[in-house]
């Protein structure tokens, strides 16, 4: 068969061709015919109608005058020959000059009468398309003769051209064809599998067997609506009767439904229908789509198993969902409580009606909890918010025979099916269990909350709305989330534990109270970080002289290792200063410090450097004098009595660690009344304000007259605190007193001993003045041991000064650099009691340096 077809597609093909040549040459031929007349007459009128024509006819030698030009227009016109004749046909212009002034061959009468005419003819060029025009004068008499024209052979050629493309176009088709038989019969090959005649009966003769062993029914309906074709399986599904074939399907005994989706023939994709107690799935399809019979086919399956796999696959997929959901939703904070109110959300109403998380009060403080079932009610959620469970916030005990207490004894959950036939968990509160059997609560799922052999505590799953129990499917569901949640509850549990710790530390490092002095009005705010504890401090220490220093600073990081970086450097503060040292000595003491804490972490491989600002002032109440140097921190502030706020210049050194660069002290002169602001970072800087912004607006809450430190505090934190800060934050307004002329006496003393006793009587002078009689025989045996070492020992000049603040401190300077030293005299030494006698006689006694020597002091309490 595909061999016939074949040669007739060969037979057509070369018959297309055969007629293809013919009507090519024909049209050719008529067109190339015509295009030779229209352009020969084109070219013959337009050269007789061109300007010198008729006065070239009627000059002596028109030959000469028109031969070029006749020459040049046949060029530029492409036709064979432009020849120009006088009225007896002789010709005057001609390709071939020998033909000149020989008769014209072609017609010429019609010309001579005025009328153009085209013919063909065979002349002395060959056969040939000419066309002949008159040139007539003024008057519209012929004075002469026009003709042009194309060979036959410049004509032609265009069928000689199009010829082989034609046959290359017949020789494609017929490869093509060839390709098409070849492609066609190895497609009957294969769709055969290479059988004959005798094997594809046989195989019709197996169509009926096929037919009715298939588990599928098949209806085959006619346009009318009568079955023509049932198998076995149809028969069964749709209990047809025997004698069902040929009879309308509306009198087969169906249901109104089957029967007229079988009746109509409309097309249906898997539609169900309830058959009997079947759920059978039809699909059916009409049969006259491609010119077949009119009438369907339908086949039938039976989907009652599908449709309860579907329903378990289904909810296996939300099962997924709902774990899915839990991973992204819970543990999105490092918060317990909030945790546990996440794993309630999330599973309700997906899962559960109500979920009610139960944790022990030791995990809601980051510890791990004692064996026992003391609980408190942590999160809830559900449906209604009327349920009668214990409500949020309540301890509660589970006695031993409750679902709960056997929960947490044991480790593995528990179902209870039927909570009105659950005698252990009605005798938990018979009150309260009746009321939660009346609402409608009927089934309990309990999981310990557990991570390793840790229970925390236990997560409660409470059915109300369907009437099913839990199932073994759905305990482990349970089982999964509550152990997805407990990972995130036992990591808060963690956080809270180190954050409490941290948190512990910090407070434990930082100043409790203030000490007392007399210099400084001092008001202060710490706030910590919400992410985690910082390492921000500060503190004031009073110092000899009643001066007091004023510190704050910041260590890098959060965490207990900032802590306990915090700790250190304060206690190296605290250290440091009782040496009496300027700020810029004390902060570099302190950059050495934590270059060695770096050297020491770095050596353990810890991964945690330190880094660390600083900020020290020393206030002195006599001078009214502030020496301030910082590290890396950022500037002080200072406000003016009058209220007006300026950052001075106090040059930023390197952060601590750094090493390598000196600091520098600046000295600020503040006024009584005046306002000395320090802070951290944390209130000026975060990450939608840059610095320079934070620092205007501390400027503007600073800005204002007659303020206490503390309403300063105040105002400066609700204008400036952000609403959840990231660093902590320390504060300190230092309002400035001064000590007045009449608190302090200073005389000067000549380096002779009996400068001792003037000193002697100018002291009890001085003290009888304020009041302090009483101190005098203390006093004097201070001031006289310090005079007489200083006029032993020291080095002029020597000076005395007294000053009455909260104590009373007397104060020598002498311009010898030398310390003395506390030491026991043996009994046989004439010397060596005298410090000794000022320790004992006085509170607090050292000694300080200055640039001129050192000063030796000692303080005595004011009854």
């Amino acid at each position: 068969m595909a061999g016939q077809v074949f040669l007739l597609q060969v037979v057509i093909v070369l018959l297309l061709v055969v007629a293809a040549v013919v009507a090519l040459v024909v049209q050719v031929r008529h067109d190339t015919t015509t295009e030779a007349r229209n352009r020969s007459l084109a070219v013959a009128e337009t050269f007789a109608n061109s300007p010198g024509i008729q006065e070239a006819l009627e000059a002596p030698s028109p030959t000469v005058i028109l031969q070029p030009r006749a020459e040049a227009a046949r060029k530029q016109s492409k036709v064979d020959f432009i020849v120009v004749l006088n009225t007896d046909g002789i010709r005057y212009t001609h390709p071939k000059p020998d033909r000149i002034g020989k008769k014209f061959v072609g017609t010429l009468d019609p010309a001579l009468a005025g009328e153009s005419v085209t013919e063909e003819i065979t002349g002395t060029l060959g056969p040939l398309v000419q066309a002949t025009v008159p040139v007539k004068n003024d008057e519209g008499e012929v004075v002469g003769l026009v003709s042009a024209g194309i060979t036959t052979e410049n004509v032609g050629g265009v069928a000689d051209q199009q010829l082989p493309l034609l046959l290359t176009a017949a020789g494609v088709a017929l490869v093509l064809a060839t390709m098409g038989t070849a492609l066609v019969t190895r497609r009957l090959l294969r769709q055969t599998h290479g059988l004959g005649p005798f094997e594809m009966t046989r195989m019709y003769e197996h169509h009926d067997a096929v037919l009715h062993s298939v588990r599928e029914g098949v209806l085959i309906v006619g346009g009318e609506g009568r079955l023509l074709l049932a198998n076995d399986e149809a028969h069964r599904l749709l209990d047809l009767p025997e004698d069902a074939e040929g009879r309308h399907v509306q009198h087969l005994g169906l249901d109104a439904a089957t029967a007229e989706l079988l009746a109509s023939g409309r097309v249906a994709t898997d539609e169900v229908h309830l058959v009997g107690d079947r759920l059978l799935a039809i699909n059916q399809r009409t049969t006259d789509l491609r010119g077949g019979p009119a009438g369907s086919v339908a086949t039938l399956r039976d989907s009652t198993e599908l449709r309860a796999l579907s329903g378990r696959a289904e909810m296996a997929r939300e099962h997924l969902k709902l774990l899915y959901d839990a991973g992204v939703g819970i543990g999105t904070g490092l918060d317990v409580t909030r945790t546990a109110q996440e794993l309630a959300d999330v599973a309700v109403p997906r899962f559960a009606d109500f979920v009610t998380v139960d944790l022990a009060d030791a995990v809601l403080n980051g510890e791990e909890p004692e064996p026992g079932t003391d609980l408190r009610r942590t999160a809830f959620s559900g449906i209604r918010e009327d349920a009668p469970l214990y409500p949020v916030g309540r301890r509660i005990r589970f006695v031993p025979s409750s679902p709960q207490a056997r929960s947490i004894g044991t480790g593995e959950a528990v179902v209870e099916p039927e909570l009105s036939e659950a005698p252990g968990w009605l005798a938990q509160d018979l009150e309260r269990t009746a009321q939660v059997v009346e609402y409608g609560i009927h089934s309990l799922i309990i999981v310990p909350l557990r991570v390793g052999h840790l229970v925390m505590g236990v997560v409660n799953f409470w059915r109300s709305e369907k009437p099913e129990p839990f199932d073994d499917e759905e305990l482990a569901l349970a089982e999964e989330l509550v152990a997805r949640a407990a990972v995130s509850i036992d990591n808060a549990r963690r956080y809270t534990r180190e954050h409490t710790m941290a948190v512990t530390l910090q407070r434990s490092l930082l100043p409790r109270n203030l000490p007392e002095q007399g210099a400084l009005d001092v008001a202060y705010r710490y706030l910590p970080a919400q992410a985690g504890v910082g390492g921000d401090w500060f503190d004031v220490l009073p110092l000899s002289g009643a001066r007091v220093a004023v510190v704050v600073g910041d260590v890098v990081g959060h965490g207990l290792h900032a802590a306990a970086t915090m700790g250190r450097l304060r206690t190296a503060v605290h250290n440091f200063s009782s040496l009496d040292l300027p700020p810029d000595e004390l902060l570099g003491l302190l950059d050495e410090l934590v270059g060695r804490i770096d050297q020491d972490e770095g050596a353990e491989d810890t991964g945690a450097i330190t880094g660390a600002t600083c900020l020290y002032a020393v206030y002195d109440p006599a001078s009214r004098q502030c020496a301030v140097a910082r590290a890396g921190h950022p500037p002080p502030a200072v406000v003016r009595p009058d209220g007006s706020v300026e950052f001075p210049d106090v040059p930023a050194g390197p952060p601590l660690g750094l090493g390598g660069l000196p600091y520098e002290t600046a000295e600020l002169k503040l006024e009584e009344g005046s306002r000395l602001v320090l802070y951290t970072d944390g209130l000026v800087e975060d990450r939608e304000r840059d610095i320079d912004v934070g620092l205007e607006m501390l400027r503007s809450a600073l800005t204002g007259a007659d303020r206490s430190p503390e309403e300063t505090c105040r105002i400066v934190l609700e204008e400036l605190l952000p609403a959840r800060p990231a660093d902590d934050i320390a504060l300190i307004v230092a309002g400035t007193r001064a000590l007045g002329d009449e608190h302090i006496a200073e005389w000067q003393v000549p380096s002779e001993p009996a400068a001792v006793g003037e000193v002697r009587a100018s002291l009890t002078r001085q003290l009888s003045e304020w009041g302090l009689d009483d101190m005098a025989f203390a006093t004097e045996l201070i001031l006289s041991e310090l005079v007489t070492n200083a006029i032993r020992y020291g080095g002029d000049p020597i000076r005395v000064r007294v000053l009455r603040d909260r104590s009373l401190i007397c104060e020598v300077f002498d311009g010898s650099s030398t310390s003395p030293h506390l030491r026991y005299a043996a009994t046989t030494d004439e010397g060596g009691r005298g410090l000794f006698l000022v320790a004992q006689l006085s509170e607090r006694w050292g000694t300080r340096y200055t640039p001129a020597g050192k000063v030796i002091w000692a303080e005595q309490p004011i009854p």
